[in-house]
């Protein structure tokens, strides 16, 4: 009896930790799912003016309106968009009154890098966003060739000389027409894996119960014989 016994313990709470995990990542995934509605509804909602105090915290993903003067130079971030293929993203600074803010227009492709850009006065509705692109492994900018490789909003600010202030256009009105694709924000790239993870903790725990269920039976026909 103590042979089948101390498998099949082993055996119920291993499975029992496994489907307890497994559990664990269908609560965060109703969590991930809950702040993926919320950035929706933020990012769809009304655009207001721009802050005069802004909070990164509190003002991520909120949608606003800007007027004012878009201006020089231009900072390159290397992208590959779908349906679109390599190229940048536009990155430029708008002068709002006594403030200067960096603006991110959208895509170009890789030819157009150093093409004439209309500067002059426009009306600008977008997503405030200080994305997390940067980590160890991220080349660091070749100033020479103005390109960067991710969106680092502090060092961009400071390359433009502009406020941390980043704003994802969505639609412009006014200026001369440039061939810039918006690339607006959104939540379709902010992962949520849970479903996936659940999954697999409750196959293994399936397997688990499987490998248990055959170790009983190999000790129950030992004993027999």
């Amino acid at each position: 009896m103590r042979r089948i016994a101390v498998p099949l313990i082993f055996g119920l709470l291993g499975a029992a930790i496994l489907l307890s995990l497994g559990v664990w990542q269908l609560q965060r995934l109703t969590w991930k799912q809950a702040i993926l509605a919320d950035i929706d509804a933020r990012i769809a909602g009304a655009p207001a003016s721009l802050p005069q105090q802004i909070d990164p915290e509190r003002d991520k993903y909120s949608p606003v309106t800007v007027t004012g003067a878009l201006a020089a130079p231009e900072l390159h971030v290397l992208v590959g968009a779908k349906d679109l293929g390599a190229g940048y993203r536009l990155i430029q600074p708008l002068e709002v009154g006594s403030r200067r803010i960096m603006v991110d227009r959208g895509f170009v492709p890789l030819e157009a890098k150093d093409a004439p850009r209309a500067m002059g006065n426009v009306r600008l509705i977008g997503n405030l966003h200080w994305p997390q692109e940067t980590d160890s492994y991220t080349p660091a900018p070749d100033l020479d060739e103005n390109i960067w490789f991710a969106r680092d909003v502090p060092a961009m600010a400071a390359a433009l000389e502009t406020e941390p202030v980043l704003l994802v256009v969505r639609s412009q009105e006014g200026g001369t027409p440039d061939s810039i694709t918006p690339l607006p924000v959104g939540s379709a790239g902010i992962a949520n894996d849970h479903l996936q993870y659940a999954i697999t903790w409750f196959s293994l725990a399936l397997i688990w119960l499987a490998m248990t269920g055959y170790l009983l039976w190999r000790v129950r026909r030992v004993a027999q014989n």
